[in-house]
């Protein structure tokens, strides 16, 4: 992204000597790793440069106290600036605190599935084979920069970004002392993807474990992008609830990587993605609760709202039953989604639309 950025900058006619960019993960810059080095070394250039210019930091979190440079640098020269962090936390204190109303969020997501078909140059296979594709493979970009990777080798590859995330984002950042245990965590989270835990439940499947240990943990694979949790919304009381959340992880790729391929919670997984289209899109997401049931998920976006169920595919009587009963005792008018992989039958009841996961992922005007 930030590249992308650099050559829109040139295209629209940015000279390339107003441009400053710097890698910090690149032992080249290693002597910038201090506020005061990169303040007094960034300073030095800009005095040399035409305004407006443009300042690129990549995994500015690694300079320490890089906070203080940012805002100096802000205050003592005109300039655009762009940096990546690969920590939530950091984000939304130190530098929320620093620049209030000063700065754009964007999260990065994985690929989405309409992005994937773009980086495959296999597009006229079979629909239903690239989104199987994509459901085991997930969304990170390496994986789909080449058709030769076959499921060994894009596991493997997971499996890297994964370990490279853990041990630089989550174990040195928190100081995690029980690497094992993080690890089994997010296993767990992993095979029961789209179920309804909790940090106690957690707790007691490890025993013996402190529950606050595993809410420290949690937050942690949650600060750095690897975990999301999603509330339940009390659909009749109005309210969100603080108890049995769900947790999703930041891409399905994960869950058949961490399972070695042998997954078999298919319904969570389809969740998964589901839930990752709805953020993309820019929603708010919750699990919704009535009375004496559970819809997947209530998405908002004001004025908007919708919800939707997960099912693999609608086998029986009583599963479409199961799937259709909580959205039907939902009485208001918005849109309402039962999405499944069977690719042929589509049906509506009662103003349910039952769709197909590879509509819901690629039709950009249906929700």
């Amino acid at each position: 992204m930030m590249l992308l950025i650099q050559q829109l900058l040139k295209e629209e006619g940015v000279a390339g000597k107003q441009i400053i960019s710097i890698n910090f993960e690149s032992m080249r810059y290693y002597h910038l790793r201090t506020s005061l080095a990169l303040y007094t070394y960034v300073s030095g250039l800009l005095k040399t440069m035409e305004s407006p210019a443009y300042v690129f930091f990549d995994e500015i979190q690694i300079v320490e106290k890089w906070e203080e440079a940012v805002n100096s640098l802000f205050l003592d020269f005109q300039i655009d600036m762009y940096i990546t962090i690969s920590n939530s936390q950091l984000l939304s204190s130190e530098l929320s605190t620093l620049l209030t109303g000063r700065f754009i969020h964007i999260e990065m997501q994985v690929l989405s599935f309409t992005e994937m078909l773009g980086f495959r140059s296999d597009q006229q296979e079979a629909q239903e084979n690239l989104l199987w594709l994509y459901i085991r493979r997930g969304g990170f970009p390496v994986v789909h920069l080449t058709d030769d990777y076959d499921e060994k080798a894009t596991y493997m590859i997971i499996h890297d970004i994964f370990d490279s995330i853990v041990l630089r984002d989550v174990v040195q950042r928190y100081k995690i002392r029980d690497v094992e245990l993080l690890r089994r965590i997010l296993n767990f989270i992993a095979e029961t993807v789209g179920s309804t835990i909790s940090a106690k439940r957690i707790a007691d499947y490890f025993t013996p474990v402190d529950p606050g240990t595993i809410y420290t943990y949690l937050d942690a694979l949650e600060s750095s992008y690897l975990i999301a949790t999603v509330h339940r919304y009390d659909i009749k009381q109005k309210h969100v609830l603080k108890t049995q959340a769900k947790y999703y992880l930041a891409d399905s790729g994960l869950q058949h990587a961490l399972c070695e391929g042998k997954a078999s919670n298919i319904t969570g997984i389809l969740e998964n993605i589901v839930y990752r289209e709805l953020v993309r899109r820019g929603y708010k997401v919750y699990i919704g609760k009535t009375d004496t049931q559970e819809v997947d998920f209530i998405a908002e976006q004001e004025p908007k709202k919708l919800y939707v169920q997960v099912a693999f595919k609608l086998e029986s009587e009583e599963t479409v039953q199961r799937e259709f009963s909580p959205l039907l005792s939902i009485r208001d008018s918005y849109p309402k989604f039962v999405v499944t992989m069977d690719p042929h039958f589509q049906d509506t009841i009662e103003g349910i639309r039952h769709i197909g996961l590879y509509q819901f992922l690629t039709d950009e005007q249906l929700y």
